[in-house]
């Protein structure tokens, strides 16, 4: 295979913070990789080692000539005084720029300058690009090409530089969390999409569904050094596992051999010979094997949760809508205690509009909702955090509390830190110091530490790394209170939700008891039969039709002979018309009058064909 990238003996420090050393890394043509570490391990920075818009502190990386590559950065930023087609077609890419220059020679008449553009046209098949831009358009629930960015959310801006990028398809895609701010439809969508062809990618998600289904290659950022491992994110969780152990056991066997080598040393202090020295030399490298260490602190959740009542919530018709978008229609429901309910459905159809209004921090227009006088929400949003980036990490904690009790034992905002994988050297740094993972476990402690009953996550996985996910999945399975999950990320909601609320659009919504794979599992067998009955029918009507069709055939009359014979030698005769202004009009040597008189020439042929060809099939089927 090709090696499109290779990165040699890449070094990246910040002041004191070494990130890592020496990586060596090669992505070849058709690899489709992901880069796996712990939030502020680096992960981001590297891919913009890679992509240029960092420099390292030591090594190079070297690209195939005449590769181009696209980048889904986690902040796209776009002018916010375009709208969504001008974006579009902004772009810097070899496509971008083909539209843009035979556009261009349409206008000035420039005949020279069209063959030039229809040729690179043809070569980077951008005649299609108006149906592609639709089809990835439509997928990703971008509709108006005509708003202006700087009215789009977040969510939307991410998904319009996804689109762009799409579309342009760069022969090397660098993805940072590309499925943040898609649902469930548009990620399964973009797994597909992803999987076609000969596409190679680098990506960083904690997506696990998506590393399993997309990837064959992962690569792991760990204790300063980069690992390779071939497969998916299954594979890679075996071959890791593997990996540590045989660290361990070589570990674990060179103590042992230090401990025999040592007495050697002490007892012959200066080598006299060729082969004592080469003793002398494996002591120094046994030692170094002995005495490597693995940092393997994983975060500790201890944080308790108050008394909870019988009563939840009782919703009671409640309604809400913006404008001719209804939210919720009357909707009824009353929450159980200690129910785990997950939130499924398209952007945009008002999830996390519910959870404000259960909340409290949006009004119902009707309807009556009740909330348990013992009821203490923690609401982890979706929205970036509003801590001061001036601020130290310690004092986010402390300005909450110096001290939290958890399991009957009083422990420090220090300790808590601690556990949260804060080290003393960065509760004393600022805010703005910290990577984004590394904000959103802070915002995640912060509200785990005010010892709520009743958890509401808002899309919680989005910038988590998968080694906190996995503790908190372990933490909120023996959670002792109610949790509402919002997840587009289908392994975390399988993991820690036992029932389904389904947001189907436009006030509708459904219930399900089961998790999301259990959900999608109903729906196909659904699907299934739907389609057994609808086979069944179409068997009947076919049958239907075949008596019907018998009972009225008529043989052709003298002169509906004649005509249809004449009509095969016309359709005939247009067919071959046609296919020869096509080339003419790709020849490239006409000029733009020409091409305009061919044109009209060639619609009169097509309407002549589409006449002649029905009439023909008219005639056809009553000869069957």
């Amino acid at each position: 295979m090709i090696p499109y990238i290779q990165l040699e003996n890449i070094s990246k420090s910040f002041g004191d913070l070494m990130l890592y050393t020496n990586l060596n890394m090669t992505i070849e043509q058709g690899d489709r990789s992901a880069l796996i570490a712990k939030n502020g391990a680096g992960k981001t920075t590297l891919l913009k080692i890679i992509s240029s818009e960092e420099a390292p502190s030591s090594g190079h990386v070297t690209f195939t000539n005449g590769i181009t590559f696209g980048i889904l950065p986690q902040d796209p930023n776009f002018d916010e005084e375009m709208n969504v087609l001008e974006a579009i077609f902004h772009s810097n890419s070899p496509l971008s720029k083909c539209l843009k220059d035979y556009e261009l020679a349409i206008k000035t008449s420039d005949n020279d300058a069209i063959s030039q553009a229809s040729e690179q046209m043809d070569v980077l098949g951008a005649w299609d690009i108006e149906t592609k831009a639709k089809t990835i358009l439509s997928r990703l629930k971008i509709d108006n090409l005509n708003q202006k960015i700087k009215t789009m959310s977040g969510g939307q801006k991410k998904r319009l530089a996804l689109a762009v990028l799409l579309i342009d398809d760069p022969e090397v895609l660098i993805l940072d969390e590309p499925t943040n701010h898609l649902d469930m439809e548009m990620a399964q969508w973009l797994e597909e999409y992803l999987q076609k062809g000969n596409k190679t990618l680098l990506m960083i998600t904690h997506d696990r569904y998506f590393l399993d289904r997309v990837c064959n290659k992962i690569y792991e950022i760990d204790q300063k050094e980069i690992f390779a491992y071939s497969g998916n994110y299954t594979d890679f969780m075996f071959k890791r596992s593997d990996r540590i152990t045989q660290f361990n056991a070589q570990k674990d066997k060179a103590q042992n051999l230090y401990q025999k080598e040592l007495e050697w040393m002490r007892r012959m202090p200066q080598a006299r010979g060729t082969k004592q020295k080469y003793r002398q030399d494996s002591f120094w490298e046994t030692k170094k094997i002995a005495f490597q260490g693995r940092d393997d602190n994983k975060i500790r959740i201890n944080a308790e949760n108050s008394r909870l009542g019988t009563k939840i919530f009782v919703a009671n018709k409640i309604s809400k809508r913006f404008d001719d978008k209804i939210i919720l229609d009357n909707f009824s429901y009353t929450y159980n205690r200690f129910e785990r309910m997950g939130i499924i459905g398209k952007n945009g159809s008002g999830k996390s509009t519910f959870l404000n209004i259960l909340t409290g921090a949006k009004q119902i227009d009707s309807g009556v909702l009740e909330l348990g006088e013992t009821v203490r929400f923690g609401y982890y949003k979706q929205q970036t955090d509003d801590f001061d980036g001036s601020k130290r990490v310690i004092d986010v904690i402390t300005d909450i509390a110096e001290v939290v009790n958890t399991n009957g034992n009083s422990v420090t905002a220090s300790a808590l830190l601690t556990q949260f994988l804060f080290p003393p050297e960065t509760q004393y740094g600022t805010v703005s110091k910290l990577s984004g993972g590394e904000r959103r476990r802070l915002y995640l402690l912060s509200i785990l530490i005010q010892s709520p009953n009743f958890l509401i996550l808002d899309e919680p996985t989005n910038d988590l790394d998968i080694v906190t996910l996995g503790v908190l999945e372990q933490w909120l399975e023996s959670f002792e209170g109610c949790l509402l999950v919002v997840s587009h990320d289908r392994f975390f909601m399988d993991k820690v939700v036992d029932n389904l609320m389904i947001f189907e659009g436009q006030g509708e919504l459904s219930f399900f008891a089961g998790n999301y794979t259990q959900y999608c599992n109903h729906l196909y067998d659904k699907q299934q039969e739907q389609a057994v009955i609808a086979k069944k029918l179409d068997v009947n009507k076919s049958k239907t039709d075949y008596k019907n069709k018998e009972t009225s055939k008529k043989k052709l009359s003298y002169k509906e002979e004649k005509e249809f014979e004449q009509l095969e030698k016309e359709v005939e005769q247009l067919e071959l018309k046609k296919k020869d202004i096509e080339g003419t009009m790709s020849s490239g040597s006409l000029s733009v009058e020409e091409i305009a008189t061919l044109s009209a020439t060639y619609q009169k042929v097509i309407d002549s064909l589409d006449e002649k060809s029905f009439r023909w099939m008219e005639l056809s089927e009553k000869t069957e």
